[in-house]
């Protein structure tokens, strides 16, 4: 058969044949056209040219960032899609320029220049000339194979993410590439490095990312503390992917949230332990391979255990459940690099709420993890925030697909009666646990979320995993705006750094930020408030909050310097 020819030398016909090349074998085309785009004559010289050389080798050059976007991208050059005899279609320049946009970084990190045969100006077409789109694959595959809609309404544009599981080197390209794409709105940045020197890199999204804002209340999602618990790690980067797409295509949901609010995502607080699990595979990995960092330290015990400290002192009349700080004897101990990176994370930044993604059960536990009584295993250990707490727990599951279903089959433990959610030290009592640091030493309320039996499920179950937590995801963020927020100054206006904020009746106080400002997360009733700080009188407020309360209250105080 003879196709039109694509600027061939003179006397040289185009031709067109089977595709045959290797690495280009999954294209959404079968046959190509002769002489190419860059003047190659056949298959055989396309195989002996550089340009496919370096396709074959790029996903290992890029340690499998970009995978396989600009494989694809170069194969729809080297073997151009076979035009009706009245047209020569070329490939689109905007997803050329998506890809460089979004992997131009990867090249830079190993100094290696764009590729030239990727130049979008000289060999690809805009969409008035009419061309094709090389990365339709990505774009078209069923759902819960390799890519699946987000957004599954027809007549609405949608988010598209690969539900595929990603190594550390992808994680970060996840990462950066979406930052890159909503630079606008996000950004990713380093809280420290594993024990074997791996990046603990996290992605934030807000109006204003790189700094916090007055009011806008901070949450984090941590996932992947255990290695081998992967299921949080992989639906942490398909939400940063959902925040970020879905904001650009204008979900007023979304776009409120990122507005509103300062969202921290840490994927993978141990990538060295994902590295074994991941080794194994999810058909062989056993219940503890790679559950640990490199120095086989269980992360979730290794927090200053400051629990025991607040139940030896519980007693003393002017003892505060707040704000405790680390004892020196903690230091003398192995600290791993991952815990004292977190630790300084949540010193740096006014938490508000945070959520922690395990795997291993179906069911939220919240603090306190550890017992009130030495030797009960297991025994109800409320913090003075339990109905706080309890909010919380039930915001997730009740929003999840099947965790608050009395029904729902679970993997040995038995939830019945408590319809998804339960007091950690009831459900098994442990010393230091994250949440239990965040709640004593911070003004942060963590809740422990435990996706599922499976910690390493098939890739086939990413996609329903997805779909199962996506609402109760955001609708926890969004629980974030609960209670009430506002700002402690002086006569003069100038924010109060490090003011107390007390609710009476419960023995827990949180602190003002930097400029002043405070959250406190609280259910609906009549509150009594108390702002104070050193050298400047107390002042008093009564509260009502109503039921269902969409955004938090605004309480202000302005305190006396005392004479």
């Amino acid at each position: 058969m003879l196709c039109p020819p694509l600027n061939p030398p003179p006397s040289t016909a185009a031709v067109c044949s089977e595709i045959n090349l290797g690495y280009c074998n999954d294209l959404d085309y079968s046959r190509t056209i002769f002489p190419n785009i860059l003047g190659q004559q056949s298959r055989h010289e396309v195989e002996s040219g550089a340009e496919y050389l370096l396709l074959s080798v790029i996903h290992g050059l890029l340690n499998g960032e970009c995978s396989p976007d600009i494989r694809l991208l170069g194969c729809s050059v080297l073997a151009p899609r076979s035009p009706p005899p009245s047209r020569r279609v070329r490939s689109c320049r905007s997803a050329c320029e998506a890809v460089r946009k979004g992997c131009g970084h990867a090249f830079e990190g190993i100094d290696m220049a764009w590729p030239y045969f990727l130049d979008c100006d000289r060999f690809f077409a805009g969409e008035q000339e009419g061309c094709h789109d090389p990365l339709a694959p990505l774009r078209g595959s069923p759902p819960g194979i390799e890519v699946a809609f987000s957004n599954l309404s027809p007549d609405e544009p949608s988010t598209i993410i690969q539900f595929t599981y990603h190594s550390n080197s992808q994680m970060y390209s996840v990462l950066k590439r979406t930052a890159a794409k909503c630079s606008h709105i996000s950004r990713t940045y380093s809280i420290g490095r594993s024990t074997e020197g791996k990046d603990l890199l996290a992605i934030e999204f807000t109006d204003n990312p790189g700094g916090h804002e007055l009011l806008e209340p901070e949450i984090k999602l941590v996932g992947n503390m255990h290695g081998n618990e992967v299921l949080g790690r992989q639906l942490l980067l398909y939400l940063a992917q959902y925040l970020c797409s879905e904001y650009l295509l204008g979900n007023q949901r979304i776009q409120t949230l990122v507005n509103t609010t300062r969202i921290h995502i840490l994927a993978s607080m141990n990538p060295d332990g994902y590295e074994l699990a991941a080794a194994e595979g999810h058909e062989l990995n056993g219940w503890t391979v790679g559950r640990t960092n490199a120095q086989n330290l269980d992360l979730n015990r290794n927090f200053p255990d400051l629990t025991s400290i607040l139940y030896r002192n519980r007693r003393i009349k002017r003892f505060r459940t707040d704000h405790i700080p680390i004892p020196d004897s903690y230091w003398f101990g192995k600290v791993a690099s991952e815990t004292y990176a977190v630790m300084k994370w949540i010193r740096s930044v006014p938490f508000v709420q945070s959520a922690s993604l395990h795997g291993g059960e179906l069911v939220i536990s919240y603090p306190f993890d550890f017992s009130r009584h030495l030797h009960e295993e297991r025994m109800f250990s409320p913090t003075p925030d339990e109905q706080a707490f309890k909010q919380l727990a039930r915001t997730y599951a009740d929003s999840h697909a099947s965790m608050a279903d009395n029904n729902t089959e679970r993997c040995g433990a038995s939830f019945i009666r408590s319809g998804g959610i339960i007091n950690g030290a009831l459900w098994y009592s442990f010393p230091g646990g994250m949440s239990d640091f965040n709640y004593l030493h911070t003004n942060c309320l963590e809740i422990t979320v435990e996706l599922g039996c499976d910690k390493f499920p098939s890739e086939e179950e990413l996609y329903p995993e997805w779909l199962r937590n996506k609402e109760a995801l955001l609708s926890f963020m969004e629980s974030v705006h609960r209670g009430i927020k506002g700002v402690v100054k002086d006569e003069e206006g100038y924010g109060i750094k490090g003011a107390s904020i007390s609710v009476r009746g419960i023995r827990k106080d949180v602190t003002t930020a930097e400029e002043g400002d405070y959250w406190r997360l609280m259910n609906s009733g009549t509150h009594i408030i108390t702002a104070s700080a050193k050298g400047y009188s107390k002042v008093s407020k009564r509260i009502y909050l109503p039921a269902h309360m969409e955004k938090a209250g605004r309480v202000n105080f302005v305190l006396k310097k005392v004479k």
